[in-house]
C-alpha cells in the first residue's frame, strides 16, 4: 500500500481490484481458457529455445515480407477472437426467446457484438489487408524493400498495441457496449462513464497511427521505387488496386484520429464537441465517423479486387480481359468512395435533396464495380479455367459479392432504407459485402501467395473442406437475417418474445457453426501442410504459372528480392519474360545495400500501450512518463546511424548460384 492516498490515485487512477471481472463466470473462464493458452504458447518457445530466433528474424525485422506475414498472423489470431463473439452472439439468440433470458446478461452481450465489430474490421481485415500488400506489392514493382523499413516495422507494432489494449478490455474492466461506432451519446461520459469507451478511443488512436503511417510508406513505395520501365498503365491490377488503398488510408485516416481525439476531448476535459448543450452537435460525430468509414469499406475490399485479379488470370490462362477498363474502374471507385458517406444516415433528417444526391452517387459507385465482375467473367470464358483453392474463393465471391451489391443498391433508395435502416437486413447485406468480398479476397491471396512466402503450397483438401464449411455456412449464417429483416427484426437485440422467429436464429446459428468447422479446417490445413511440407514444396519457385513479376523470384524470395533490378516491358512482366525465354544471370553479382534489423520499433509501441492503458485508465503519472520515454526512444532512434550493412557479391553469387542449380536440376 502506497502511505499517501492521492499518489496511490496519481498512480493506480480508477483502477481497482473491483474492475477485475471475478464475479462474471463467463468472463471468467475465458480468462482461464486464454491464460492457459498463453502459458502453453510461451512454455513452447522457451522449450524450443525460440526466443532469440524469433527476436532477430521476426520481432526486429524490417524485411517487408516478414512483416507482412506477422500481419497475417494478428489477423488470423484476431479473427479467432473477433468469431468466438460471433458464436457467442448466435446462440444468445438461438435460444433467448419468451421465458428463456438466454446465457449472456444484455450489458455483456452490448459489449459482445461492439468488440466483434471493432476486432473484424480493425484488427482482421485491417491486418490482413496491410500483410498482403507488404509482401506481395514490392515483389510486384521490382522493389528490394519498401521506401521506410523502420516505418514499416513500427507501424505494424503500433497495431499489435492497439489489439492487444482491445484484448486487455476482455479481462481488466470492461469494453465499449456503444455499438462499433461509437455514436454519442451513447459514448458520452453521461451514458458510458466506465472505462469501456476509453478502451475503444485508444487502441484505435495507436491501431489508427500504426495504419496512417503504413498507408504512407505503401504510397511512396508504389510512387517512387517501380522498377525501370513499368509505368503506371504497367504496374499489376493488385498494386493499382494498392496503390488507390493507400491512398484512402492518407486521406481517411486522420478524420478518424481526429474524431476519435474530440470525442476523448469531450470525455476527459469537457469541450462539448457532440454533446446537445453548449453548441454541440452528435451529428457531427456522426458524419466525421462515416466520412473515413465508407471509404474504410473501400480501403478493405480494393485490394480483395486486385487479388480477384490476379487469380483470374492465372487459373483461366490467359491475360486478364479490360486491364484499362479495370485501373480506370478502380480509380472511379476510388473517387466516389468519398461521394457516398451520407447513405448510412438517411434517416437522420437531412432533407430529401441531400438524400438524393447520395442515394444516386451510391447506385453510380456500383457501375464501375459490375464492370469488374464482367471483366472477371470475361477472363473466365474461353479459358483453361482450373478450379484450384484460390479460384475456388474467386468463383464463390462473384456470387455472393454480387447479391450483397444488389442488396445494398436497394439499400441507396431512401424509402426503402427508411424502413430497413435498423433492421438485421442491414446486417446481413454488411456481412454479405464484407465476407463474401474481402475475406473470401483475403483467403485466395493467402492460398494463392503461400507458396511465394513459404516455398510450398497449402494443403488441397483441408482447403476445399475450409472452403466449402465456409460458403454453405455464410449462406446459412446469413440469408435467414435478409428474411427477418424484411420481417422489421431490429438488430442488437439479446432476447425475442415472438416465438415464431426462432427457427430462423436457429438456422443462422446453424450457419455460425458450420463456419467454426470452416475455420477449424484452415487450422488443420496449416498444421498438415507444415508437416507435409516436403512433399508439397515447389522448386520452381512459380506454382501457378503466374503472371507478375513476383513470381520470377524464388519461394521463399532471399533478404533483397531482386539481386538484378529487373526490367518491365509489360504488365503481366514475368508472363511476358518466360514467353521470350528469359534467362536468369548466373554471375556478375554486386554488393547489396541492406538494413539491419531493430528494436527501436517494438519499444516504441509497447509504450504507446502503456500510455494508452495509463489514459484509460486516469493513470497521470505513469501516463506522463511513458509519453516522455516515447519521445526519448524516438529522439534516440533518429541518432542510431548504424543500421546498415552491404550483403557482399560472393554471398549474393553463392545464393543466386544455388537457385539456379536448384532450378536446372527440377528442369
Amino acid at each position: 500500500m502506497l502511505a499517501h492516498p492521492d499518489l496511490a490515485k496519481l498512480i493506480f487512477g480508477r483502477l481497482t481490484l473491483e474492475e477485475l471481472p471475478l464475479h462474471v463466470p463467463i468472463v471468467l473462464g475465458t480468462f482461464a481458457v486464454v491464460a492457459l493458452g498463453a502459458i502453453v504458447v510461451l512454455g513452447a518457445i522457451t522449450y524450443f529455445k525460440l526466443w532469440g530466433y524469433l527476436w532477430h528474424e521476426w520481432f526486429t525485422s524490417i524485411d517487408h515480407k516478414k512483416i507482412g506475414i506477422m500481419y497475417m498472423i494478428l489477423g488470423f489470431v484476431m479473427l479467432l477472437r473477433g468469431f468466438a463473439d460471433a458464436i457467442m452472439m448466435r446462440a444468445q439468440q438461438a435460444i433467448s426467446f419468451g421465458d428463456n433470458m438466454g446465457y449472456l446478461p444484455p450489458e455483456h452481450y452490448d459489449q459482445i457484438f461492439t468488440a466483434h465489430g471493432v476486432i473484424m474490421i480493425f484488427f482482421v481485415a485491417m491486418p490482413m489487408v496491410t500483410g498482403l500488400m507488404n509482401f506481395v506489392m514490392p515483389l510486384q514493382i521490382g522493389a528490394r524493400d519498401v521506401a521506410f523499413p523502420f516505418l514499416n516495422n513500427f507501424s505494424f507494432w503500433m497495431t499489435v498495441a492497439g489489439a492487444m489494449l482491445v484484448m486487455a478490455s476482455l479481462f481488466i474492466g470492461e469494453f465499449a457496449r456503444t455499438g462499433w461506432l461509437a455514436y454519442p451519446p451513447l459514448s458520452d461520459i453521461v451514458s458510458s462513464p466506465d472505462a469501456g469507451v476509453d478502451y475503444y478511443i485508444w487502441a484505435l488512436q495507436i491501431a489508427g497511427v500504426g495504419t496512417l503511417l503504413s498507408g504512407i510508406n505503401l504510397l511512396v513505395t508504389i510512387v517512387k521505387m517501380r522498377a525501370p520501365g513499368m509505368t503506371l498503365m504497367k504496374m499489376p491490377v493488385f498494386t493499382w488496386t494498392a496503390l488507390c488503398t493507400n491512398v484512402l488510408i492518407v486521406a481517411a485516416f486522420p478524420v478518424l484520429t481526429a474524431v476519435l481525439a474530440l470525442l476523448a476531448m469531450d470525455r476527459y476535459v469537457g469541450t462539448n464537441f457532440f454533446t446537445t448543450e453548449l453548441g454541440g452537435n452528435a451529428m457531427m460525430y456522426v458524419n466525421l465517423i462515416w466520412i473515413w468509414g465508407h471509404p474504410e469499406v473501400y480501403i478493405l475490399v480494393l485490394p480483395a479486387f486486385g487479388i480477384f485479379s490476379e487469380v483470374t488470370a492465372t487459373f483461366s490462362r490467359k491475360p486478364l480481359f479490360g486491364y484499362t477498363s479495370m485501373v480506370y474502374a478502380t480509380v472511379v471507385i476510388t473517387v466516389l468512395s468519398y461521394l457516398v458517406w451520407l447513405h448510412h444516415f438517411f434517416t437522420m433528417g437531412s432533407g430529401a435533396s441531400v438524400n438524393s444526391f447520395f442515394g444516386i452517387t451510391t447506385m453510380i459507385i456500383s457501375i464501375p464495380t459490375g464492370a469488374k465482375i464482367f471483366n472477371w467473367l470475361f477472363t473466365m470464358y474461353r479459358g483453361r479455367v482450373e478450379f484450384e483453392v484460390p479460384m475456388l474463393w474467386t468463383v464463390a465471391f462473384m456470387v455472393t459479392f454480387v447479391i450483397g451489391g444488389m442488396t445494398g443498391v436497394l439499400l441507396a433508395v431512401p424509402p426503402a432504407d427508411f424502413s430497413l435502416h435498423n433492421s438485421l437486413f442491414l446486417i446481413a447485406h454488411f456481412h454479405n459485402v464484407i465476407i463474401g468480398g474481402v475475406l473470401f479476397g483475403l483467403f485466395a491471396g493467402i492460398t494463392y501467395w503461400f507458396p511465394k512466402a513459404f516455398g510450398f503450397r497449402l494443403d488441397p483438401f483441408w482447403g476445399k473442406c475450409a472452403f466449402w464449411f465456409w460458403v454453405v455456412g455464410f449462406y446459412f449464417a446469413f440469408m435467414p437475417l435478409y428474411m427477418l429483416g424484411l420481417m422489421g427484426v431490429t438488430r442488437r437485440l439479446s432476447h425475442f418474445e415472438d416465438p415464431t422467429l426462432q427457427i430462423w436464429f436457429l438456422l443462422a446459428a446453424f450457419g455460425a457453426f458450420l463456419i467454426l468447422l470452416g475455420i477449424g479446417c484452415m487450422i488443420t490445413q496449416f498444421v498438415v501442410s507444415f508437416r507435409r511440407r516436403e512433399a508439397l514444396r515447389d522448386v520452381t519457385g512459380d506454382p501457378w504459372n503466374g503472371r507478375t513479376l513476383e513470381w520470377s523470384t524464388s519461394s521463399p524470395p532471399p533478404p533483397y528480392n531482386f539481386a538484378f533490378t529487373p526490367r518491365v516491358h509489360d504488365h503481366d512482366a514475368w508472363w511476358m519474360m518466360k514467353k521470350h525465354h528469359y534467362q536468369r544471370p548466373l554471375s556478375g553479382f554486386l554488393p547489396i545495400h541492406m538494413p539491419l534489423n531493430t528494436g527501436a520499433g517494438i519499444m516504441l509501441a509497447g509504450l504507446s500501450f502503456v500510455f494508452g492503458f495509463a489514459m484509460i485508465w486516469y493513470m497521470w503519472l505513469i501516463a506522463a512518463v511513458s509519453f516522455a520515454l516515447l519521445l526519448l526512444v524516438a529522439i534516440a532512434h533518429t541518432f542510431n546511424y548504424h543500421r546498415d550493412y552491404y550483403l557482399s557479391a560472393d554471398e549474393v553469387n553463392r545464393v543466386e548460384a544455388s537457385r539456379t542449380e536448384l532450378l536446372a536440376r527440377h528442369v
